[in-house]
């Protein structure tokens, strides 16, 4: 049974880190499960406080990219209409046009988003679509290192 937990911990910690950039996948809530599964199996002795820590740091880091791409697009001159096209981008992006539609999604969605309702001239346009592409790579990266992170802490644990 033990060996059955580290094994689907595992599992959780890819699925972890391809969320960090599939937009369906919540990436560090998956990842932190997997921590959990390995503390549970007994392979590994985390304590409550590393525990709560790192739920901790799931939660803020989930909260954070729901809030990061609205603010970043804001933060460039955007509309309401530029962050639902950013997400729209990437859900469309992922499935039509993998892997680079992760990429270029946000950017294309926060374009076209800007252009069809503000009329927005073209350079105040690509401003917003390339703040909600900032903020697609740094949330992006945020997510894919604290999912390795704790990646790392159930690997050591498992070594020792």
């Amino acid at each position: 049974m033990e060996l059955l937990l580290v094994i689907v911990a595992f599992i959780l910690f890819i699925i972890g880190i391809l969320g960090s950039f599939i937009p369906i996948l919540p990436g560090p809530p998956i990842s932190y499960l997997g921590l959990l599964l390995i503390h549970w199996s007994g392979f590994a002795n985390f304590s409550s406080a590393f525990l709560w820590m790192f739920a901790g740091i799931t939660v803020v880091v989930t909260v954070m990219d729901f809030v990061l791409p609205s603010l970043m697009t804001k933060k460039f001159g955007g509309s309401r209409a530029a962050s639902i096209g950013s997400f729209l981008g990437i859900i469309v992006g992922l499935f039509f046009f993998p892997p680079w539609g992760i990429i270029v999604g946000p950017f294309l969605g926060a374009l076209i988003g800007e252009l069809i309702t503000n009329k927005a001239e073209g350079s105040k346009a690509l401003k917003v679509a390339l703040g909600a592409f900032l903020a697609f790579l740094v949330g992006s990266g945020i997510k894919l290192i604290i999912s390795s992170i704790m990646l790392f802490y159930a690997i050591t644990a498992l070594l020792q």
